[in-house]
This record gives structure tokens, C-alpha cells and sequence, in this order.
């Protein structure tokens, strides 16, 4: 095994694949760095739109040409602090112009790009660059700035605002800005780090090459419309997101434009569908949701939508019977994580819980038994993936890379699936996501996927209370459509048992209402939030006495 690559603050990143694995999958990746596939896309079409960030009034839009002059601006800054190949630098801020071009500088100078969302306190800045051992950081939240003192190899902070101490402002005219010639980077080196909370008490980094980012994680994007020549990317998700990944691949990979905002708002979203037309709209279910659940406006132009695509957590069926219904384009569904995980397919093509079939140009899917052998057709066990798009490794920590990769290179992405005999892939939930109701497990993803079914249910997540006797029981939280009277838990449990089927020892036994679910900095509903509020109620007596409850 070669030595792995490593950092110039001495942080390892070996590949945890093995290297004849990566030479056959050579035909699938281009062999350039990312920012030599962005300028190759400046030159060949430098007045098209490369982005558009919607803001008051018109916003900002800039062409291939006027971006390219900017990344090479800020890659001239970096050059000037001593930022070069080998550094990690962490990105921390709102969808925009900066944090495209600051990204895109990164790879310009030939540096890791450490990105993570906004929002979240402290924790996650000291968390990240502390294990990264990030050397510089573009970060718009001056309190996130004078976190500096406790992040001993953070040699330089840049911000987006002036004045503030410390700092040096992004906004500055560099002596020299970068040439904008192709760095010459190693495409089998880190190019992007992701970012991905889990199941971990602290967030897990995930490094990826410039060939599996413009390769395989690109390939996936590139078959939502197989041979397009105009690609307009609407994304609502955070750009610092796993998921978000697609904004800059639209952009260096595909020589298409990007569409953002710098916080989701529905309407405001609605607006842009027909002001700047994109093909696609790329969000998690959640927003999906509310932006059909949008009033058509009088002017309203869906003419250039091809598709709605939908990521990050498990698509509801009512919530894309909407989306189909209120825009008359299919659904697009990726089965997906930071993790290196793909498949995706049109939602209401296949059968309920197929994700597709498994792209070999992306990443290839197998399913195993408890141990580690591949499983017939039919059989349900761990879905695994390995290919184009997977990962070198965690960073920074060895025992996720013992917990969730095998020997031989494979994800474990501790998700329940099978294949069947055309090779489609059937995701049953997660392996440990369970309720433990008095030694019973409980799937929530398989109650979640019931009730999303109800039709006057706009969403559903279940989640865990405590119980003194049984250790714990289900909570169904639960947001309704618009225009719907209140449900209770008897509407409910007499749903999922005589419309669904579900056997009773799985139905919940609180029922906790919500106005609006509540959301992570990435836009997904953020579990650990209902979670508490569940069982602050149940402490408090909301249940017994019917307040907020069913």
C-alpha cells in the first residue's frame, strides 16, 4: 500500500480502496482537478450564466467569465496568507457569490475545501477545523471568528464583513491574482471534505478526491437529463451540505448555472422558478414540500422545469403525489449520503421503497448478511457501496474507518435493503434506527413511511419517549396539510391498522402536533429538536391531559 496522502499540518488521509479498484474505474472520471474542469468550461463558454443568487430585486448573476475573474481574486488572497496545496480550508457560510468563488479559490490554489453550514453554535467549528486542523477559514459569523484562539493550527480567518478584529476581508484587492491557469493538481488527491452529522456525537468528515467529486458524484447529476446541453440547478439545501455538493459539480463539472438563495423561503423560491427558469429544483422533502404547497402566482412559468429532485431524507408518498400534482414533472428520488452512497430513480415509476438501479459509472451496490458475504436477490440484509464516487476516508479518525469501511473498500452504510432480480434496490430503513418497546423492536422509518401516505398528513417523523416500564414507546410528530382539522391519535392508529395494515405492536402511542417541523442547518427536520419536545411534554403532563396532543 502506497503512503497515504497527508496533510502539511500532518493530518493523514489514506485511501481506504483498494488501488486496482480505483485504476478500473479510471474511464469514469476525468483526469483533472476540479478547478482545471471549471476553467475548461470558462473557455468554452464565457458568457453563459454561470450563477444566480436571488436577492433583493434582481440579485446577482454572474457569467462564466465574471465569476472565473472573481475565484481568481480570492485564490489571489489566499495565495498572498500562504494557503497553497496540502492545507485544509474551512468554509462556513450562507449560499451566495462568496462561498461559490471562495470554494472554487480553494481548489484554484490547490487546497482541501472543508465546507460546512452555517448556524449550530460553536461546537461544530471547534470540532471540524480542530480535526481537520484547518490552517485558514472563510467564516461569516464573527463569533465563529474569535474562535480562533482555541483552534491552534488556524494560522488565518477570512470574513465576508469588514472591521472585524483579527480578520483579513475577503473583500480585498490581492497584489496578484491568480493567473486562472489549471493548478496541476493530482485528481487522486482530497479535493472536498463533506460534512455529515450521523449518528456521531461529534460531525463526521468524509474526504473525497477531485476525480470522485467530478467523476462519480458528478455522473449521478449528469443523469438526471443524459445529454443536455443546458443545465439550470435550482438549490434550495445548503451549498455546505452533502447534498449542496451538486451546486459546485453544476458549475465545474457540468458547465451548467446555478440557481441559490441564502436561506430557503419558499415563495421567494416559487418566484425564481419563473424569473430565471431552471430545468431542475434540487431540495430535501421538507422543502419540496412547502414550496408546493406555494399558491400559483398569477404569472407563474413552470415551462423550462424538467424535474424535482429530492435528497436527504426518505421522500414521503404524499409529499411527492404533490409535487407531481401541483408542477406536473416526476420526482426524482436519490437514495444517498456523505458517505459515498447513490441510486436514485423517478418516484411513482417503481414499486414503493425502490431507489433505482445501481448507476457503475457512480457507485456499484451490493447487500450483505451479518457476515460481510454478498446476499442473493430477494434477501434483505446491510446495503453496501463501492465505486466511481467512493470516498478515501474519514478524517481525522481512524474508528469510523474500522466501523463503516471493510477491508476490501466497501461503505457500510447501516441501512437495511435488498435487491431483487433486476437488480433494482429496495431501502427497508435503517439496521440500528429502532424503538426498543419492551424487548419489541419498531421501525420509525417503516411508521414515517405509513403515515406519510395519510392524506391529510403533510409530514411525519417518529421518534423515541421514555417510559419508566416499557423503556420506550413511539411519538408520532406530526405536521398536517393545509386546511385540514385537527387528527388524533385514534384517527391515526385506525388508519394505519385498517387502511395500511400495520401490525398494532408498531403504532405509536403519543401523537405530538406540530405547526412547522423543525429544521438542521442542512434543512433537514431535525430529529434531536422533536425528540425533546416530545418528551418535555410527556414529562410535563401534555399527553395525560390532551394539550398539543392527540
Amino acid at each position: 500500500m502506497t503512503a497515504p496522502w497527508t496533510s502539511r499540518a500532518g493530518v493523514p488521509f489514506p485511501d481506504r480502496v483498494p488501488r486496482a479498484d480505483r485504476l478500473a474505474w479510471a474511464e469514469h472520471a476525468p483526469d483533472q482537478d476540479l478547478y482545471a474542469l471549471f476553467t475548461a468550461h470558462v473557455r468554452a463558454h464565457p458568457h453563459r450564466q454561470a450563477l444566480v443568487e436571488a436577492g433583493p430585486g434582481t440579485g446577482t448573476v454572474l457569467d462564466y467569465a465574471a465569476l472565473d475573474r472573481e475565484v481568481r481574486r480570492v485564490a489571489g488572497l489566499f495565495a498572498e496568507a500562504g494557503i497553497g496545496p496540502g492545507d485544509v480550508v474551512a468554509l462556513r457560510m450562507p449560499n451566495g457569490a462568496d462561498a461559490v468563488a471562495a470554494e472554487l479559490a480553494v481548489y484554484a490554489v490547490g487546497a482541501v475545501a472543508l465546507p460546512y453550514p452555517p448556524g449550530g453554535g460553536s461546537r461544530d467549528t471547534l470540532a471540524l477545523l480542530g480535526g481537520a486542523r484547518a490552517r485558514a477559514a472563510v467564516l461569516a459569523d464573527p463569533a465563529d471568528a474569535a474562535l480562533r484562539d482555541r483552534l491552534p493550527y488556524l494560522e488565518t480567518v477570512f470574513t465576508p464583513h469588514t472591521g472585524v478584529p483579527g480578520t483579513t476581508w475577503l473583500g480585498g484587492s490581492p497584489r496578484h491574482p491568480h493567473p486562472g491557469t489549471p493548478s496541476g493538481v493530482d485528481p487522486e488527491s482530497p479535493a472536498r471534505i463533506l460534512v455529515s452529522s450521523g449518528s456521531e456525537a461529534e460531525p463526521k468528515m468524509v474526504a473525497y478526491t477531485h476525480r470522485a467529486m467530478g467523476g462519480g458524484r458528478a455522473a449521478y447529476l449528469r443523469a438526471l437529463d443524459p445529454g443536455s446541453t443546458e443545465r439550470r440547478h435550482l438549490l434550495l439545501v445548503s451549498l455546505a451540505s452533502s447534498f449542496g455538493s451538486a451546486g459546485i459539480l453544476t458549475l465545474a463539472a457540468l458547465g451548467g448555472t446555478l440557481l441559490v438563495q441564502p436561506h430557503f423561503s419558499a415563495p421567494d423560491a416559487l418566484t425564481l422558478l419563473t424569473r430565471h427558469r431552471p430545468t431542475h429544483v434540487l431540495g430535501v422533502p421538507t422543502m419540496l414540500r412547502r414550496l408546493a404547497e406555494q399558491p400559483a402566482a398569477p404569472d407563474e412559468d413552470l415551462a423550462s422545469l424538467r424535474s424535482l429532485v429530492s435528497s436527504g431524507a426518505a421522500l414521503p408518498e404524499g409529499t411527492a403525489a404533490l409535487c407531481r400534482d401541483r408542477f406536473g414533472r416526476p420526482v426524482v428520488t436519490v437514495y444517498g449520503s456523505s458517505d459515498g452512497v447513490n441510486c436514485h430513480t423517478v418516484h411513482g415509476s417503481e414499486p414503493a421503497g425502490c431507489t433505482g438501479v445501481p448507476d457503475p459509472s457512480v457507485v456499484g451496490i451490493r447487500v450483505t448478511g451479518p457476515d460481510g458475504r454478498p446476499l442473493p436477490p430477494g434477501r434483505s440484509g446491510e446495503i453496501q457501496a463501492k465505486g466511481p464516487m467512493t470516498p478515501l476516508c474519514y478524517v481525522a479518525a481512524p474508528g469510523l474507518d474500522a466501523r463503516y469501511r471493510t477491508a476490501d473498500g466497501w461503505v457500510r452504510t447501516g441501512d437495511l435493503g435488498r435487491l431483487d432480480e433486476r437488480g433494482r434496490l429496495f431501502v427497508l430503513g435503517r439496521l440500528r434506527n429502532v424503538v426498543v418497546r419492551g424487548g419489541l423492536n419498531i421501525s420509525p422509518a417503516e411508521v414515517e413511511h405509513e403515515l406519510g401516505t395519510h392524506p391529510e398528513i403533510a409530514e411525519a417523523v417518529c421518534v423515541p419517549v421514555p417510559d419508566p416500564e416499557l423503556g420506550e414507546r413511539l411519538c408520532a410528530c406530526v405536521r398536517q396539510a393545509p386546511g385540514t382539522g385537527p387528527l388524533s391519535l385514534p384517527d391515526l392508529t385506525g388508519y394505519l391498522t385498517g387502511r395500511r395494515g400495520l401490525e398494532k405492536r408498531k403504532l405509536p402511542e403519543f401523537l405530538l402536533r406540530v405547526p412547522q417541523m423543525p429544521l438542521g442547518p442542512t434543512g433537514k427536520i431535525c430529529r434531536r429538536t422533536l425528540t425533546e419536545q416530545a418528551t418535555d411534554e410527556l414529562r410535563a403532563g401534555a399527553y395525560a391531559s390532551g394539550a398539543g396532543v392527540g
